[in-house]
């Protein structure tokens, strides 16, 4: 497995969701519970950002954010609260452009991290013991980001539906 290739491939199944969405109705709720595109995009930068400290934990320049210790001791409901109320008063232009940053800096550290390193099993073992860092990257983060890009794309659908009314 090649975790560059994952990263650009879940990558570009969220963009391609992303541009069904104009911007005129990336504010509206009820996208994901209640939560609006907006919200999922700064969710989602939220975890690009806890994915560029991990791996850069893997490189030598480790960047010292503390988000795994938020995360690790709050737990992902905690972290989702506590990093989406961080970004509730943000415009939906700085959310997006802040996702878009992140997320080139993930390729970059990404980029960075030993290829050996990448398929050793016990380098998270906070994620689990038999897991590797290559797995963490395909369940947590490509998954991650085609769930929520199934949310765009029905609500896409349903804003389609909308028009034809």
């Amino acid at each position: 497995m090649n975790p560059l290739d994952v990263l650009r491939y879940g990558e570009a199944t969220w963009q391609g969701a992303l541009e069904r969405i104009p911007p005129a109705e990336r504010e509206r709720e009820g996208v994901c519970g209640w939560w609006s595109v907006k919200q999922i995009v700064a969710h989602l930068a939220s975890y690009e950002v806890l994915l560029e400290e991990i791996l850069s934990g893997f490189t030598d320049t480790p960047i010292p954010v503390p988000l795994t210790t938020e995360l690790g001791t709050g737990g992902p409901y905690a972290f989702n609260d506590s990093q989406g109320g961080l970004r509730q008063t943000w415009s939906l232009d700085a959310v997006e452009q802040e996702y878009l940053a992140a997320h080139q800096r993930v390729l970059a550290v990404a980029q960075g991290v030993d290829p050996a390193i990448w398929s050793q099993v016990g380098t998270l073992p906070w994620y689990g013991a038999d897991y590797a860092l290559d797995d963490f990257i395909v369940y947590s983060f490509y998954g991650h980001k085609r769930e929520h890009s199934a949310h765009l794309d029905v609500f896409a659908d349903r804003l389609k539906e909308e028009n034809r009314s």
